[in-house]
């Protein structure tokens, strides 16, 4: 199939219009305030299809916070944020006068609250001493000081439902090095990546995968940041590199995953197709108290939000960079359009690179990114992976489609149907952008930043393995 005649197939997913978009650093540095925030940052949100060891079509879900973790950074290691409600939403699309179209309303959600404790409050030491000294060989063994357990609970209306059991769910060590962490190595000191099957994993990683009450898995731990770009020379006025540098390499995030089986989230008769996003909450007033602590009271206040990598950063101006974060995506329509709409960047790339695109009247733009959730086409076969010889890059701009029951023919196999671990969201925008609103003539742009830093795992949860403080002497 010709390209633009794949790109009229994604237009149905995206609400009857074409692949649209820019992102160039997903969700690192987007609004003022989150900058200051960095454990209820949420950098990227994935979402993709697959078939499960038991042979159920699952969605597998993911969502990063702490942006640019320095693997090296003790004592206090990067870590989930105990006063923080993390959310991964799922909406469905509605049929407005035989037409379907996403409101942005969030059908149910899955809700991760974490607890902190340490073993032993006489050390400087989170990793490598608890009550007794040594290297942490599994999670939560005597070594491990600091250790974050969680729970998972499934909101759908007014109902809460514990997903969690009688289990209790940790999180693994970080990834702190080679001597206090050695089983994210092998034998010769390299940190292992790039996982077949879940025995090639790090046992820390093995054994912190749990299956919840409603038959999906659950992980949440650091892992190595997927995003790859050459951001730095990117917001130096475009001056991208030839080769170019990725400014996300090194460094890690905090990752909460989910495989979730289709049947959970779509029923019978319904349509198979959802809109993802995440979300982040805290309450909205802090009290110190005398001891030094801390308390927070009061309603509990949306702070972060992210679907599309990434909307807020390059679309949205710097006066309603915040605003984003604090409201729901049913408010994208009335609020953000204009900026979809009339991309900014656009204007940018045309005095700095002497483009021709175009810059106002955008309603591909607006279609794709309001609401501002990642469309995910339930119908299609299990996309491929990077690491897997069918996947591409580059997306429907590199071939890479998979069939559709829904739309009745090709569609994206990865951005922005859904969200793949390694799709090149950068080079795919960049030329959606500059081909649109059209797409008669696709106009290839990118940073020259092609490869993350790390191979993913092809099992779950599939990020890579985390760098560890010792980091590029081990690579």
């Amino acid at each position: 199939m010709r390209l633009d005649a794949q790109m009229k197939r994604i237009a149905a997913l995206a609400g009857g219009t074409v692949l649209a978009g820019l992102a160039f650093s997903a969700s690192h540095s987007d609004a003022p305030m989150m900058v200051l925030d960095p454990s209820a940052n949420i950098t990227d949100v994935y979402a993709f299809l697959r078939t499960n060891t038991q042979g159920k079509k699952v969605l597998n879900l993911s969502m990063n916070v702490n942006p640019l973790e320095d693997p090296g950074n003790g004592v206090i290691y990067d870590k989930f944020s105990d006063d923080v409600i993390y959310q991964i939403h799922i909406a469905k699309p509605v049929n407005r006068n035989g037409q379907w179209v996403f409101t942005g309303e969030s059908a149910m959600h899955y809700e991760v609250r974490f607890t902190t404790t340490y073993k032993n409050g006489n050390t400087i030491l989170s990793y490598g001493l608890g009550t007794e000294a040594g290297p942490i060989l599994r999670t939560d063994d005597a070594r491990q000081n600091f250790l974050q357990r969680y729970t998972v609970t499934l909101v759908k209306g007014n109902q809460r439902i514990d997903l969690t059991g009688n289990q209790t769910l940790k999180t693994p060590p970080v990834n702190v090095g080679p001597r206090t962490t050695p089983n994210y190595y092998d034998a010769q000191g390299n940190r292992l990546q790039g996982a077949m099957s879940t025995g090639e994993q790090p046992i820390y990683t093995q054994e912190t995968v749990y299956r919840l009450n409603d038959g999906s898995l659950v992980f949440a731990g650091q892992r190595e940041d997927g995003f790859y770009a050459d951001t730095p020379a990117i917001f130096d006025f475009l001056g991208v590199r030839n080769p170019g540098k990725d400014g996300f390499s090194g460094t890690n995030v905090h990752t909460i995953s989910f495989q979730v089986p289709v049947e959970n989230l779509v029923g019978q008769g319904e349509r198979p197709e959802v809109g993802v996003y995440a979300t982040t909450w805290r309450q909205s007033f802090q009290i110190s108290r005398t001891k030094g602590q801390a308390e927070r009271r009061g309603p509990w206040v949306q702070v972060s939000r992210m679907g599309n990598p990434l909307f807020n950063e390059v679309l949205v101006p710097l006066k309603d960079k915040d605003r984003y974060n604090m409201v729901a995506p049913t408010r994208d329509t009335s609020v953000f359009s204009t900026y979809a709409e009339n991309p900014e960047l656009a204007t940018l790339l045309n005095v700095v690179l002497g483009t021709n695109i175009v810059t106002t009247g955008r309603a591909d733009l607006v279609g794709f990114f309001i609401p501002d959730v990642i469309k995910v086409d339930l119908s299609t076969e299990d996309v491929p992976l990077a690491g897997e010889p069918k996947f591409n890059r580059l997306s429907v701009f590199g071939g890479d489609t998979v069939a559709s029951t829904l739309t009745g023919g090709q569609v994206a196999a990865g951005w922005p149907n859904g969200r793949r671990f390694g799709d090149d969201v950068v080079d795919i925008a960049l030329t959606a952008l500059a081909s649109g609103p059209s797409y008669s003539t696709i106009v290839p742009l990118g940073d020259n930043s092609n490869a993350n830093d790390t191979k993913y795992d092809l099992v779950f949860p599939y990020a890579g393995t985390p760098w560890g403080g010792p980091g590029t002497t081990l690579r």
